[in-house]
């Protein structure tokens, strides 16, 4: 990753978890972000499956998931195992940051 990728994702990071004291609230700050910036809905590909993503959604547990939807079905993905289409879309960038927040890289 360029130095430019990277400084560019912690501004991003740093935005996203300004006034966090833990890591809960810093997951708050990224579902917030993404609710807010990532552009919904967009088609991907799950499973060799065509789904469209609706929105995202914060679990009890904590957990950031896509909304993933097919005709009636429904199901939630974890946003960092969501494959992106290509191009991605917009607000695509934020996932970006949380993953290097999540992995401190």
């Amino acid at each position: 990753m360029s130095r430019s990728k990277r400084e560019a994702l912690d501004a991003l990071v740093a935005e996203a978890t300004v006034d966090c004291y833990n890591d809960s609230e810093c997951i708050t700050g990224f579902y917030t972000v993404l609710e807010d910036n990532l552009a919904v809905p967009f088609q991907t590909v799950v499973l060799g499956v065509d789904v469209t993503v609706t929105g995202v959604d914060l679990t009890d547990d904590e957990q950031i998931t896509a909304i993933c939807t097919r005709g009636r079905a429904k199901q939630r993905i974890a946003i960092l195992d969501l494959p992106l289409p290509t191009p991605p879309p917009e607000g695509a960038e934020w996932i970006a940051a949380y993953r290097r927040w999540l992995n401190g890289t």
